[in-house]
């Protein structure tokens, strides 16, 4: 077999790829690339069993066809050393040895049998359901609620981002039970009801292939898999099982305190005025009354303080609710809007933080924080 292709454009494709293989694979055939070789195309798969990411280059010289796997760190590594030209690869599928040529030299590399290479997961058919979904609100899905997914072993479906399909809109929801995040589109829809748990792993796969992307995604699931089109690559990936948690029954709905502040202002208080709070709490306390909001934080060990005021429109009583700063800073690093709305009820309940106004009427977010003990 004989083909050639350009070096970035390879290399392009194969950075993309090496996302999806594992360092700690138990299988020595997934620390490659499987090339498969038509009259046509490359196509290239890398896999760690539980997601598998193809990609497909249209090639015009190409001699015979077959397959065979290709050591991704080697091919990898040395790709970057190449500044952009044609390489022609000889391949012996008998052998499984590599040749490369480029402008100056010959690179030789052992390859592996294809047929180690394990078979793609199919859908079934009777139990697929199938939707078409706009790049851009896939990837807004994915970016508002990835930070908020859970590291638990004990329960896996907090460990990916809840899709939830129906006739009206498209949700996506993540929660480590500290923080939750509901993303909300009313001009994606499906024709049915449905719902399916992303995967952490494909949901970053996805997060960085989508900013390329022009055209809707093609969507397809049944109970265990989830099947991911897109212009120029395809993820298969096995779908977290179990029942997503109600969150709706978390969220709390009879709010009267609220408060409205310049997001920016805030989360940079927040950021100075955390490093004085106490190492393994992170607790900063919030005390908002007539227009104005103290944030402070003290370290009694170490007797160190700290203290700002920050102006703000509020209505509501007087309230001093705790929180945990990190979580904090990072629920007001993913609100999008200059303005925040923090809706609160009273400090032993979830906090609500909202954009003040929406850029875009079709969008829906929400994010809710649980608050901390204040020690009196």
């Amino acid at each position: 077999m004989k083909f050639v292709v350009s070096s970035t454009e390879l290399l392009s494709h194969l950075s993309a790829l090496s996302k999806v293989i594992s360092s700690k694979s138990t299988m020595p055939i997934l620390d490659n690339y499987l090339f498969q070789i038509t009259e046509t195309e490359l196509t290239i798969t890398a896999s760690d069993l539980e997601s598998t990411l193809i990609t497909s280059l249209k090639l015009d010289n190409i001699e015979g066809e077959g397959a065979i796997a290709v050591p991704a760190k080697l091919i990898i590594d040395s790709l970057k050393e190449f500044p952009e030209q044609p390489l022609t690869f000889h391949i012996d599928g008998d052998s499984f040895n590599i040749e490369i040529f480029s402008d100056n030299g010959k690179f030789s590399i052992m390859g592996q049998n294809s047929e180690d290479f394990p078979e793609q997961p199919t859908l079934n058919t009777e139990g697929t359901s199938s939707i078409n979904v706009s790049h851009v609100v896939l990837q807004k899905g994915i970016d508002k609620t990835l930070f908020a997914t859970a590291d638990d072993e004990l329960r896996p479906v907090m460990n990916g981002i809840y899709v939830e399909l129906t006739p009206d809109y498209i949700s996506f929801v993540a929660s480590d039970a500290h923080k939750l995040v509901r993303y909300r589109r009313t001009d994606a829809k499906a024709e049915f009801e449905s719902s399916f748990i992303l995967p952490k792993k494909p949901a970053g796969l996805l997060k960085n292939l989508l900013p390329r992307e022009e055209f809707d995604v093609k969507l397809e699931f049944d109970d265990k898999n989830a099947f991911i089109t897109l212009s120029n690559y395809k993820l298969i990936c096995r779908l977290v099982e179990g029942n997503y948690p109600s969150y709706n029954s978390v969220i709390p709905t009879d709010n009267p305190n609220k408060m409205i502040i310049d997001r920016l202002n805030f989360l940079n208080t927040v950021k100075r005025v955390s490093v004085f709070s106490n190492q393994a709490s992170n607790l900063v306390k919030l005390n908002i009354n007539d227009n104005q909001l103290v944030v402070s934080a003290q370290d009694i060990d170490f007797s160190i303080s700290a203290v700002e005021r920050l102006n703000c429109e509020y209505e509501g009583d007087e309230i001093e609710i705790g929180f945990k700063s990190t979580f904090l800073q990072e629920i007001l690093a993913n609100i999008p809007t200059g303005d925040v709305m923090v809706e609160m009820s009273d400090p032993t309940r979830a906090g609500l933080l909202l954009p003040a106004v929406s850029d875009d009427d079709d969008e829906d977010m929400l994010m809710l924080l649980m608050p901390m003990m204040i020690n009196v």
